[in-house]
């Protein structure tokens, strides 16, 4: 047999290259990015060929690179479906969905009883995440952004409007269908601007004359945006979908008119090795149902 690689390396270039960054894989194997550099030099020197280009920025996978990542894909896959059935005929099938922090406060925590009640024999575990986090494992997998290559399904739909809630409106002589953007406080997340709608970005895809008058309000969390809005702080932007269980009862009210269309969203899937695994695709099944109605 062929002589293989420390486990060290092939599980940090593994994580390096799922991820795309040292940083990101340090954090997911708890060490410190020089460690991560390391690790997969020596894993090169070992191969004798480099795994990555690290002559333009950001770096790319070589062919070597994207063999060994598609290769390593396939094995640790298939030791990761091993253990969790092992760890799940020992304490009960348990599957874990991981998703962005606001999907899980705003949209699968008020369908969480429908969940567990379609699926009585399966603990249902929640990891949430906060937007620039890595991704955390987990069965059953959100995540927010542009669309990948691969077996994703994409959840809600692609309009981002604005809301605000009925006492802000009130206070000011306005209402959903009549009022003034330029008056407003804007809610903003300014720390996830890389991928989320920002007030800016939202008026050019709109279509519509921002005034630079403005009171903004940042936070780092779309929970926290979405508890100043309810508490009547300012205007938030929504993904259609996102805050339906407010919209309907009107603690939420949608502002009517100009709305923008992004490719950007949440998108599910099953971890990599589940795919035929039939409590994670029933379940991955029930949320992309909910998602569509």
């Amino acid at each position: 047999m062929e002589r293989l690689p420390g486990f060290s390396g092939l599980t940090a270039f593994y994580a390096a290259a799922r991820h795309g960054t040292l940083t990101a894989a340090a954090q997911e194997l708890n060490v410190s990015q020089p460690a991560i550099s390391r690790r997969i030099a020596a894993l090169e020197a070992d191969l004798d060929i480099p795994l990555f280009d690290r002559s333009r920025k950001p770096v790319r996978l070589t062919q070597a690179g994207r063999d060994l990542l598609k290769a390593l894909h396939g094995g640790f896959g298939q030791i990761e479906s091993a253990v969790a059935q092992i760890r799940q005929a020992a304490q009960g099938r348990v599957v874990t969905v991981t998703a962005p922090s606001g999907f899980v406060a705003f949209w699968l925590i008020p369908r969480l009883g429908e969940l567990e009640d379609a699926f009585p024999d399966v603990t249902i575990r929640i990891i949430s995440q906060e937007y620039g986090e890595a991704v955390r494992p987990g069965d059953v997998v959100i995540r927010f952004g542009l669309p990948e290559e691969g077996e994703e399904t994409r959840l809600l739909g692609e309009a981002v409007f604005p809301v605000a809630s009925p006492l802000y409106l009130a206070k000011r002589g306005m209402s959903g269908s009549e009022y003034d953007l330029s008056a407003m406080t804007l809610l903003t997340m300014e720390t996830a601007r890389s991928h989320w709608h920002d007030w800016p970005s939202w008026f050019r895809s709109a279509g519509v004359e921002r005034t630079k008058g403005n009171r903004v309000l940042d936070f780092n969390s779309y929970a926290m945006l979405v508890n100043a809005a309810l508490a009547g702080q300012g205007v938030g932007l929504c993904w259609d979908g996102v805050l339906d269980s407010f919209l309907e009862t009107g603690a939420m009210t949608r502002l009517q008119g100009p709305h923008a269309i992004s490719t950007r969203g949440y998108f599910l899937m099953a971890r990599d090795g589940l795919a035929a695994d039939r409590p994670v695709q029933e379940i991955l099944h029930w949320i992309a149902e909910k998602g569509q109605k």
